[in-house]
């Protein structure tokens, strides 16, 4: 069975639905050249500000160590190169080289004015040929010190949205698809009035990407009984596996109450092909990977892919659409099929563990057979040389005795070896 995960955000085709979050591993052409060269469906660069900066002070990232809680911490503070460097031709080039995948850039301004000025410099670029695919406007970004969340302040959010609506409006050449990066909601009121805000764009904003990390999470040092993170007060932007469901539930709001026209990018705790699918299947037409890409690096977009692959051939779906967006309402028929099949999955899994012990069994059986026959041939044939020794038997000498001991010994050696 043929399986496709191609599909289109803002009307750009991507061949793989799966591509990088704006982030770590993206501020540099060398670092997403790799991006470029793996499976991953496009490339993101680094959220850019007009000028060069670097960043909240030093420890600024943080992965748990206990495997259970799969959660990091980031304030990174916007740590970039500058818009300039992120639309420059030759930065274009060492990025994509071949690839021939679609290349998109980030903006995080300081100011209004300043994404005003970089959104300028992107649409000139564009007119004189540079390949960019997309600009996506981080309106999420909680680690710049002092600065507010735009997506929470929801007046502010819609006169941003208003001047880069007359901006887009103003351009009589080439302008670039706009997507938005937004934080995560966690009241049906913010959805709705963040999608309100968001719908009354809809003929410049192409698609929404949501979620960025949960803002203001702490973590301890138990031991220095001190914060992680360095600056704010050790207060961070919360990542990975921990904020999966709020990521869930936030591209379904999203999907939900945006116009049709306004496609979803999930993005938020994608480990794993079955984090791919539960997020396409709640209406993601595509997936950004962050945290996983932080930590696996570019290898994650292969591995995931080919876990979803293997979902959608065993669910019989040949392409993401068939599935896109169709959650089902909770039923007692749904429940009763989820426990056969966490029944079936788990007698399988016990089956096997039976199995292989089943052959390590019978491996162990043959091996301590031949070792039995072994052994027992090494006493015989000692026996025979203490026979010829004896064949006529005398007071054994000192000479006598040794010899029989290292016969023994010898024998004794044989046998720990084969056990």
């Amino acid at each position: 069975m043929n399986v496709s995960l191609s599909t289109t955000v803002a009307s750009i085709e991507l061949e793989n639905c799966i591509y990088n979050a704006s982030g770590p591993r993206t501020g540099s052409s060398a670092a997403m050249s790799k991006i470029a060269k793996s499976a991953s469906g496009a490339v993101l660069a680094k959220s850019a500000t007009l000028n060069s900066q670097t960043g909240n002070p030093l420890p600024r990232t943080w992965h748990s160590p206990e495997a259970s809680v799969k959660a990091s911490l980031n304030s990174e503070g916007l740590p970039n190169s500058g818009i300039e460097y992120y639309i420059k031709e030759t930065t274009i080039a060492e990025v994509m080289g071949d690839s021939g995948k679609p290349y998109m850039v980030s903006i995080s301004g300081k100011t209004l004015e300043e994404n005003i000025v970089m959104l300028t410099q992107i649409f000139e670029q564009k007119q004189n040929g540079a390949n960019i695919a997309a600009v996506e406007l981080n309106l999420a970004c909680p680690n710049i010190i002092g600065k507010p969340i735009i997506g929470f302040d929801f007046p502010q959010m819609e006169q941003v949205l208003d001047v880069v609506s007359k901006l887009y409006k103003e351009q009589k050449g080439a302008t670039v698809p706009l997507g938005v990066k937004m934080p995560p909601y966690f009241d049906t009121p913010h959805f709705e009035t963040a999608a309100t805000i968001l719908n009354k764009y809809k003929d410049c904003i192409k698609y929404v990407a949501s979620i960025n990390t949960v803002g203001n999470a702490l973590a301890v040092d138990f031991h220095a009984e001190m914060p992680v993170i360095a600056s704010k007060g050790g207060f961070a932007g919360l990542s990975g596996p921990a904020v999966k469901h709020t990521a869930l539930a936030n591209v379904h709001k999203m999907r939900h109450y945006l116009d049709p026209s306004i496609d979803v990018v999930g993005v938020g705790g994608i480990s794993s092909g079955q984090d791919a699918f539960e997020m396409i299947l709640v209406g993601a037409s595509a997936i950004q990977v962050g945290t996983c890409h932080w930590i696996e690096g570019p290898k994650c977009f292969e591995r995931i892919s080919q876990e979803l692959k293997d979902i959608m051939k065993k669910k019989k779906y040949s392409s993401i659409n068939d599935f896109k967006g169709k959650l089902k309402e909770w039923s007692k028929e749904g429940a009763s099929l989820s426990r056969m099949a966490r029944a079936e999955a788990k007698a399988n899994a016990k089956a096997a563990v039976t199995s292989s012990s089943g052959d390590n069994s019978t491996m162990e059986r043959g091996f301590n057979k031949q070792s039995l026959v072994t052994n027992l041939l090494l006493i015989f044939v000692a026996a025979l040389l203490v026979n010829e020794k004896y064949e006529t038997f005398t007071t054994p000498t000192g000479d006598d005795i040794y010899f029989v001991i290292s016969i023994v010994l010898f024998c004794v050696c044989i046998t720990l070896l084969r056990s």
